[in-house]
């Protein structure tokens, strides 16, 4: 529009990917040095979930009853985190890191090959505490 100046979002610079476990161990409140670093990250906008984490998220949710305060603490915090789409990047990534984990005779599960395959189609480090599936993965970047 002639005369309007248009604010531009500055780009996000996302380093890391929540695993599922991570993500449950910071709504449990389990590490105070886990909970700090998880605010450090949401306050630098350097952390996200996979919309995979993000549904299993949703599946523990879902089996909670209706006054569980666990609830609202999941809303808010997937409120809080961008949630990063699935995309023909990560699916060409599963392809190549299923087979290869077939042909070495290392399956790591479906979800741990989603998330894996996840933060690998996005550059991102992957933190887990799970890293004895993560660990077969090459190029992957973890944190614990």
């Amino acid at each position: 529009m002639a005369g309007t100046k248009q604010h531009q979002a500055q780009p996000v610079s996302l380093l890391y990917l929540l695993d599922t476990h991570i993500a449950s161990d910071y709504l449990r409140r389990s590490s105070a040095l886990l909970e700090a670093r998880v605010n450090d990250g949401l306050l630098q906008q350097t952390v996200a979930l996979s919309v995979l984490t993000r549904a299993e998220l949703r599946f523990g949710q879902a089996g909670m009853a209706a006054d569980d305060r666990r609830r609202s603490l999941i809303d808010h915090f997937l409120l809080q985190l961008p949630s990063l789409p699935w995309t023909p990047r990560a699916a060409d990534h599963y392809g190549a890191l299923k087979d290869a984990n077939r042909r070495n005779g290392t399956p790591i599960g479906e979800s741990y090959t989603q998330i894996a395959a996840h933060a690998l189609a996005e550059g991102l480090a992957l933190v887990t505490h799970n890293t004895r599936h993560f660990d077969q993965v090459p190029g992957l970047k973890l944190v614990d």
